[in-house]
């Protein structure tokens, strides 16, 4: 019996076959033979994991025709021997090591594999699995650039390293939360590993300038993300019913929110078609700006789109294969490939895809929910002078005066003080002196400041060419060396020179290009914001989470936190897998929150597209009341991963780092820092005026209710019954055609099309 239906996938681009497919299947089986991977030749005391009959069913050299059906015979036999060692690894290490749940083994086992990617000779290879690696990593890297190099190790440890989460996961028998899930798969599941291996197939590195910029790391993201999660819907019933496995986006979904397993495949998938449109939106709006500001050359151009279409060659190839291989769940492949089945998949993601009508709802106050929060926040003694010190500063900056741009201040001295950012600060670090309180708050009120007066010019201009201008000023404002500044054109830019000189100075030099990443990260954020507003855009869920760190400052006060502790603890330790899930988990509690309070003002007052309960409401089509659950929910799952790290993971780390006492002290302090952070930031949101519809009132007046200018759209009263003005159906062509803000009249009777898929999907 089959657990579940298979759901009807987006797949827009048609798969191709590499013509070279017979000759790599009879190479693979050659080379997996002579590495020892089948059963007539497998190592003494190996466990049974394939014969040739098997091997021939799952059909490797398929997937590699399907995924790269440009590439040269020579080409093709390389990359389908990458393939089955990829596959025989993961069987092996599931037979060998999950199976028997053997964890110090298992790290054994990995370290070794570590040393056949070093520079230098490697060790003489003892398996089928080490085999495989030597002899594929010297065919394959003499023809890349080191920098390639360095980025294929990277994905190829992270694909092996991480399979230890996966074991740890098993052996305590614990479902990851949805967040945790995604994050952790990109990695053990390889998707990155193959992005990198498509540069070699299409032989086309994307140049190393631009490898680590936001555009193609979201490019990288999307398509691993598509990819592990398809894989995760096909291989649900061999995982769950043979394997034990516990790590499939399908088990977590049924985890989390309490659904059966067919409506979990479901938003599996819907969450797969929410991917591969941010690859599409990526590619299409982002890429071209990246051209022009990195200044890459045609050829470097027509690299990156080389790769582009690499990508979406895999993403439509490895379906096909998923539809075909002995390996998965596929009797039904018949019809969720049928053409019928596409294109619902197709309308299925325009109507997803449509554009959100920001302007008009009424939403009133959110009705908060008991938000989990285990930890006592402190009272620092300082926080009066610390609050009446914030009012001077701001007044000393510039923050109550005019602005550029704006008729009237940001801020007024009053609403400061009912803002209240003392508090905060005092509960993020209840034991900081005078001097530090008063420092902490003023970084509290300039980053704030700033992400009201930026949305407050460049969302209301849609000035996407100011905004780059804003933000690419602010580096002047943090000189590495603690030298001179421009002068300042903003309250922004004049804080920002007062607090670096006075935060950066006693800072060793390492920790103060931290902090300028972590304020670069920051001001970047919000034009990723910016982007989402001009195109009506509410964010892909994923996308959201990722960047809502860096536009809520998370970065920059977690630095702030680590400097105390010097070279007590390593950068190489916050680097981990374990400190950073720690920190994302607390960021992410932390952002979530503050969307739910700050709800109202952002989506009635601001008609901001940038909320997590708006993306959760989106992506699930479920009323306001129901997405705030799940945002406490996913909430909630964060603090307990939070805590499951620090408790299972930390000390592991401070023992492979082999840190002092002083430094696992260090380390324990930090963790308890972050603890406060969360605390403070919960304690200040149940106390400051910023969020309450008074000050609201006072601060915007009454909600715009005239119709956006740039949809035509009017305004509509908002409840958790009534259909939402972005999710209303239109009620004839020419309003479908102005909610997808596009043309009426003559010619355009296609529209009809998208309203009968409305009307029938609802």
């Amino acid at each position: 019996m089959r657990p579940f239906e298979l759901p009807e996938f987006y797949v827009p681009y048609p798969a191709r076959l590499n013509p070279h497919l017979e000759r790599a299947r009879a190479h693979s089986r050659a080379w997996a033979r002579d590495l020892g991977m089948l059963d007539e030749t497998r190592d003494p005391g190996t466990p049974d994991i394939w014969d040739e009959r098997a091997l021939d069913a799952m059909d490797y050299a398929l997937l590699c025709a399907y995924t790269h059906p440009d590439c040269d015979a020579v080409e093709l036999d390389l990359i389908t021997d990458w393939y089955v060692w990829v596959f025989y690894f993961d069987d092996h290490f599931l037979e060998v090591f999950k199976r028997t749940r053997d964890q110090e083994g298992a790290r054994a086992y990995l370290d070794r594999l570590g040393a056949f990617m070093a520079d230098g000779e490697p060790p003489e290879p003892v398996n089928a699995v080490e085999r495989g690696l030597a002899d594929l990593w010297a065919r394959t890297v003499p023809a890349r650039s080191r920098a390639w190099r360095r980025r294929f190790a990277e994905s190829t440890e992270n694909l092996l390293r991480e399979s230890l989460w996966e074991l740890a996961n098993i052996t305590g028998a614990r479902v990851p939360n949805p967040i945790e899930y995604v994050e952790m798969r990109r990695k053990v599941g390889g998707a990155p590993w193959s992005a990198d291996l498509v540069e070699h197939a299409v032989g086309a590195e994307v140049p190393e300038r631009v490898a680590a910029t936001r555009p193609l790391r979201v490019l990288k993201d999307t398509f691993s993300d598509g990819v592990h999660l398809r894989n995760d819907i096909f291989s649900y019933q061999r995982e769950t019913e043979s394997e034990g496995e516990i790590n499939n986006s399908v088990l977590v979904v049924e985890h989390f929110l309490g659904v059966g397993t067919q409506r979990a495949a479901g938003l599996v998938n819907d969450l797969i078609t929410s991917r591969l449109r941010q690859f599409e939106n990526t590619t299409l709006t982002e890429l071209p700006g990246l051209f022009e500001e990195h200044g890459l050359d045609p050829a470097e151009r027509a690299d990156v789109l080389r790769y582009v279409k690499g990508l979406q060659d895999w993403q439509s190839g490895g379906h096909e294969w998923h539809l075909r291989s002995s390996r998965y769940m596929n009797e039904s492949a018949d019809r969720a490939s049928a053409p019928g089945a596409r294109v619902r998949g197709l309308l299925k993601a325009a109507h997803a895809s449509r554009p959100y009508v920001p302007y008009g709802r009424r939403v009133g106050p959110l009705e908060h929910p008991d938000f989990p929060m285990p930890y006592q926040v402190g009272d620092n003694p300082h926080y009066p002078a610390a609050r009446r010190a914030a009012v001077a500063w701001c007044e000393a900056m510039g923050m109550f005066g005019p602005v550029p741009r704006m008729a009237e201040p940001v801020w007024t001295a009053e609403q400061l003080d009912r803002f209240d950012f003392a508090i905060c600060a005092s509960g993020l670090d209840p034991d900081a002196s005078a001097e530090a309180l008063a420092q902490a708050t003023q970084w509290l009120c300039w980053g704030t400041w700033g992400d009201d007066y930026f949305p407050a010019v460049f969302f209301r201009d849609r000035d996407m060419a100011g905004a780059k201008r804003f933000v690419a000023r602010i580096p002047a404002f943090m000189p590495l060396d603690c030298g001179g500044t421009p002068l300042p054109e903003n309250p922004f830019e004049r804080g920002l020179a007062d607090l670096w000189c006075r935060t950066a100075e006693p800072m060793a030099a390492h920790d103060r290009a931290r902090l300028h990443r972590a304020v670069e990260l920051m001001v970047d954020a919000w034009l990723w914001e910016l982007a989402g507003q001009i195109q009506s855009r509410i964010p892909d869920p994923v996308d959201y989470l990722e960047m809502r760190r860096h536009g809520f400052g998370s970065e920059m006060t977690t630095e702030l936190s680590r400097i105390e502790h010097g070279a007590l603890i390593p950068d190489e330790v916050y680097d981990t897998r374990t400190m950073r899930g720690i920190e994302s988990s607390a960021m992410d509690y932390a952002c979530l929150l503050n969307d739910v309070f700050s709800y109202q003002k952002e989506i009635e007052f601001e008609h901001e597209v940038n909320n997590g309960v708006l993306a959760v409401e989106r992506f699930l089509e479920c009323g306001r009341d129901d997405a705030v659950a799940i945002v406490n929910d996913l909430m909630t799952e964060r603090l307990r991963q939070f805590e499951h790290l620090a408790a299972a993971e930390v000390p592991a780390v401070a023992a492979e780092f082999r840190l002092s006492r002083e430094g696992r002290a260090a380390l324990d302090a930090y963790v308890d820092e972050l603890r406060d952070w969360m605390a403070g930031i919960f304690r200040w949101h149940h106390r400051t005026e910023r969020y309450d519809e008074a000050t609201l009132h006072e601060r915007f007046g009454v909600p715009d209710t005239d119709p956006s200018p740039a949809t035509g759209t009017a305004p509509a009263p908002h409840s958790d019954s009534d259909a939402e003005p972005d999710t209303a159906v239109p009620s004839s062509p020419a309003a479908a055609a102005r909610v997808l803000g596009g043309p009426t009249g003559l010619g355009t009777s296609a529209a009809r099309l998208y309203a009968a898929f409305a009307r029938s999907a609802r």
